[in-house]
């Protein structure tokens, strides 16, 4: 049985997940900005996160592809919500990534995740004055 602690914090610890996934992706993106042929990619977060949440109870479990691999146990696969991003303007060596909108995506990302941050530290000492009695 979880604790209301456990479930209060369940939908932000898995919003983080899925921002910090997705900020992966924008790094990755920018540093393979000369790499020819390079397909830019994004992760959807809103289907990321109610895919996460959607009645599963808890995180998603880890595919195996080869019995060869060690068990995985739980884990979190956003895959199924990560696209390709829209070629803006054609490239002649074929790469997808734009600067511009990288660094936009990647700075809105990281003002949400800190926001997030910063409501589960607000979450917490408001627990913690609650329980001191103050």
């Amino acid at each position: 049985m979880k604790s209301r602690l456990d479930s209060a914090l369940q939908f932000h610890q898995t919003a983080l997940n899925v921002q910090a996934r997705r900020q992966q992706m924008l790094a990755s993106n920018i540093a393979n900005a000369d790499t020819p042929n390079y397909k830019a990619r994004d992760l959807d977060f809103g289907a990321a996160l109610k895919g996460a949440m959607g009645g599963r109870g808890g995180p998603l479990a880890l595919a195996g592809t080869s019995a060869r691999h060690l068990p995985g146990g739980q884990g979190t696969s956003f895959e199924p919500h990560v696209g390709y991003r829209g070629e803006f303007q054609a490239s002649v060596d074929g790469n997808t990534v734009n600067m511009d909108v990288e660094r936009a995506a990647f700075a809105e990302n990281s003002v949400q995740y800190e926001a997030s941050v910063t409501f589960i530290n607000s979450l917490l000492r408001g627990m913690q004055t609650a329980i001191n009695g103050q």
